[in-house]
């Protein structure tokens, strides 16, 4: 591979981890340092960010919200994992009123408080979740609070309802169709899940993504030398385009630089990352 630094947008199947996923895609490209961002479970599909090389390293400072997810709720089947991995019960409800359950789903737009799953990769003392809940320790976990931009009902279709959520980073869609279920007063756990879109990123066959156009930071300017950024050395506040405080990145032709200006200091974050 000439390039050893990439990053692209692959499709996640169903049925795989995003880490044996991630394996086959390094087999395919024949790179062995590689990584992700922002985890699909086995049963999930999607757009997941891939990273080859130094690329890794850019995956905080990209463009990936909001997230927009397609799911389909099973009204009825009990899950401890929310899922169809876990499905324990499944108990015959009466159909509900179509306009009732839209209207449900709809009330979910805006900020909301509520409960992450027990089996979710959200940290707590040190360990994840489903690891506690694997292990059958009882945990109390803390409430979190995102914002779903949107939220509609696509189809309803007995005892499946699918809808389609535009969320922040750190959304439990999981808990989305839990919240849904226990305001129609069932149990209630997803079918399918997709995610279809990270911010900017979406799938185009894996095409390599410039990373000057997948930056979530503002553009700033260096008046000064370029070498002195090229070489690392000390930046002068007063010859930047933009003075104020903030995190930008600089444009250095073939390469990049993230650096932050905070007060009297200014910090590289990345320095000379390549940009293609």
């Amino acid at each position: 591979m000439k390039n050893p630094h990439r990053l692209f947008v692959v499709y996640k199947p169903t049925g795989i981890s995003s880490n044996h996923f991630l394996g086959r895609i390094k087999r395919r490209y024949g790179v062995k340092k590689a990584g992700f961002s922002g985890t699909l479970d086995p049963f999930a599909k999607g757009v997941l960010i891939v990273a080859f090389g130094n690329h890794g390293r850019l995956f905080r400072f990209l463009n990936k919200t909001p997230k927009r997810y397609r799911a389909t709720l099973w009204l009825g089947a009990y899950s401890p994992t929310l899922d169809i991995e876990g499905i324990e019960q499944i108990d015959t409800l009466v159909p509900f009123n179509e306009e009732k359950v839209a209207a449900i789903i709809q009330s979910l737009q805006g900020e909301l408080t509520y409960l992450p799953p027990k089996f979710s990769a959200k940290r707590l003392n040190g360990k994840r979740a489903y690891e506690f809940a694997r292990a059958g320790i009882e945990v109390e976990l803390k409430t979190v609070t995102s914002t779903i931009h949107e939220i509609k009902m696509l189809h309803y279709c007995h005892p499946f309802v699918t809808f389609e959520a535009s969320v922040s980073e750190g959304s439990y869609i999981r808990s989305l169709g839990e919240l849904i279920a226990d305001t129609l007063g069932c149990t209630g756990s997803l079918s399918a899940l997709e995610r279809l879109n990270e911010g900017q990123f979406v799938y185009d066959n894996e095409k390599q993504i410039d990373i000057k156009t997948a930056l979530a930071l503002p553009k700033n300017r260096y008046n000064g030398d370029k070498e002195t950024i090229l070489l690392g050395q000390p930046l002068v506040r007063e010859l930047f385009e933009s003075q104020e405080n903030g995190t930008y990145w600089l444009d250095n032709d073939e390469t990049i630089s993230i650096i932050e200006i905070a007060d009297d200091k200014i910090h590289y974050l990345l320095n000379k990352v390549e940009a293609c």
